[in-house]
């Protein structure tokens, strides 16, 4: 049985952390990280905000991501031990009750159409301004925030790209990111627990 987890939400929400203790905890599980797919800086546009458009989808070579994501679907084994994921066979000798599980994260997931009908589960965290604009400024990113860039482009498009996510009527689970890190971990690892259960 093959299961997609998107893990989504906005920026700094700790959609990464949590993605890495699931890693750990769920059989045969994969991940692939939207950041990986990010165009070269030198192709980022600036936009009519002043800014680059780091938080907008052509920012991202998402051909590449989906090619990666059907990688997985077509050859789950295959593409686990491609990435380096020891793949343990159950006890059963029935490949159909064997579990194969792909996590994908990252900030814009729910906006790309064509990704829209692979997830099984889609969460999505979420934590209020104040404490995005505070855990974002101690971050340190590869390209550096320039100045204003919170509030001027990374906010906005937050704002803009939620929306335009809530009107695809895809059954999201949203997430608050204010809980601790144990708590948020805990509420996901049960609900997937729950669903392979009834999936099976």
């Amino acid at each position: 049985m093959k299961f997609i987890i998107g893990i989504g939400g906005v920026t700094n929400g700790g959609k990464t952390t949590l993605t890495g203790r699931l890693i750990k905890n769920l059989p045969n599980c994969c991940v692939v990280h939207q950041d990986d797919f990010f165009k070269p800086q030198d192709q980022i546009e600036f936009g009519e905000d002043g800014f680059r458009q780091w938080d907008v989808m052509t920012a991202l070579d998402m051909d590449a991501m989906v090619n990666t994501v059907t990688g997985w679907m077509e050859n789950p084994v295959k593409f686990a031990r491609s990435h380096g994921v020891s793949v343990s066979a159950t006890n059963d000798s029935d490949p159909e009750r064997e579990i194969h599980i792909l996590i994908v994260e990252g900030f814009l997931l729910y906006n790309y159409k064509p990704l829209l009908d692979v997830y099984n589960k889609s969460y999505y965290v979420t934590i209020p301004y104040e404490e995005c604009k505070r855990r974002r400024s101690t971050r340190s990113y590869t390209v550096p925030d320039p100045p204003g860039l919170f509030d001027g482009h990374v906010w906005p498009m937050y704002l803009k790209h939620r929306i335009e996510m809530e009107n695809n009527s895809l059954d999201i689970q949203y997430l608050d990111g204010m809980k601790s890190k144990e708590e948020l971990y805990n509420q996901v690892y049960e609900d997937i627990q729950n669903s392979l259960l009834n999936a099976l």
